[in-house]
């Protein structure tokens, strides 16, 4: 028995390396999906976008072998989308039956990337898949074969109802970007990836023997130190969230509480009032966009002005006196200087 269990971990331990190749700085991250197989437990991948979170878990799944599912979670997302479509024939005769072939309740190792963003239909759906490992719907009810289920997010979620469902993946990991000095390294990792070298593979069967024995395993020595780490990592993940919040809120609250920024621009003057947000912050920005409407100005030059100087007022007795002249010639009566 000990020398099958010896076996069965050389050979889960062989194919980790395998899966890990061409992956950079994500041997942690590879190790931590077979240990949730083993523990029959469910792992939450942390990280900003392009950080091979997606990739590990697929290379993985194909190292241990099994029926495999992922999807990509989405606002609009149904939960047949998962689980699969009603059977309409057996809804003829009034049977709600689904159809779960290839879906989530008979995939043994699942990957649900951005999986905050699921409706509530969809997470009360998940919830008995993970917890209770168990699929009902109508007269379907499967026991699901779920060894682990990897989900992926960029970072935990704010809502306490969305972080009570975070809370039933019990092993997190967080990833960071690669460092530019491995660039090179990088490249390479994506070359043996795209050449599909096959990992050897190791099967479920042996995941199941190291989880048997892993069940029996004493763990008092242990126990200590694991609930010091337990705690330690509670009260970061606390000071986590109520930084966050905090940040959060502090926008808004500066921004409800300080007036406005204010730029006057006069034909020669400029002034700007408080700024609003965080300090220092609204004023250059107003001042900028204050400059784009105003008119360009240079300092040694004098005002320009845009109204011509008001005409002199013309004297009616000069036009009336012409005016008259002309008329007098026309009848050939007196003239005007004959007039006057």
């Amino acid at each position: 028995m000990k020398r099958d269990v010896v076996s069965s971990a050389r050979s889960v331990r062989t194919a980790l390396d395998q899966a890990a190749r061409g992956l950079v700085d994500r041997q942690v991250l590879v190790d931590l999906v077979a240990l949730a197989a083993v523990a029959g437990e469910h792992l939450l991948v942390l990280g900003p976008p392009g950080t091979a979170k997606s990739q590990a878990v697929r290379q993985v799944a194909r190292a241990l072998g099994g029926r495999y599912f992922e999807y990509l979670l989405g606002r609009f997302t149904e939960p047949s989308e998962l689980v699969g479509p009603i059977d309409l024939r057996r809804l003829k005769d009034g049977v709600v039956e689904t159809q779960t072939a290839g879906m989530l309740p008979e995939a043994e190792v699942a990957f649900l990337d951005e999986v905050f963003l699921g409706s509530t239909a969809i997470l009360n759906t998940l919830l008995s898949l993970l917890n209770e490992r168990t699929f009902r719907r109508g007269a379907t009810a499967l026991a699901v074969p779920l060894r682990v289920c990897v989900g992926a997010a960029n970072q935990l979620p704010d809502d306490e109802a969305l972080a009570a469902f975070a809370d039933r993946f019990l092993l997190r990991c967080f990833v960071t970007p690669v460092a530019d000095a491995q660039l090179e390294e990088l490249l390479e990792g994506g070359w043996r990836v795209e050449r599909g070298a096959a990992a050897p593979g190791a099967s479920l069967a042996e995941i199941d023997a190291l989880a048997a024995v892993a069940r029996d395993a004493d763990l008092t020595a242990a126990r200590p130190a694991l609930a010091a780490a337990i705690r330690g990592w509670v009260m970061r993940l606390r000071s986590a969230r109520a930084a966050g919040s905090a940040n959060t809120r502090a926008p808004s609250a500066l921004r409800s509480s300080a007036p406005s920024a204010v730029r006057i621009v006069g034909p020669n003057r400029t002034t700007s009032s408080p700024s609003a947000g965080w300090p220092r912050a609204t004023t250059s920005r107003a001042s900028r966009s204050a400059s784009t409407i105003a008119a360009p100005r240079s300092r040694k030059r004098a005002a320009t002005v845009l109204l011509p100087l008001p005409m002199p007022p013309v004297r009616p007795t000069t036009l009336t006196t012409a005016v008259a002249y002309h008329g007098a010639r026309r009848r050939g009566g007196p003239t005007a200087a004959g007039v006057g």
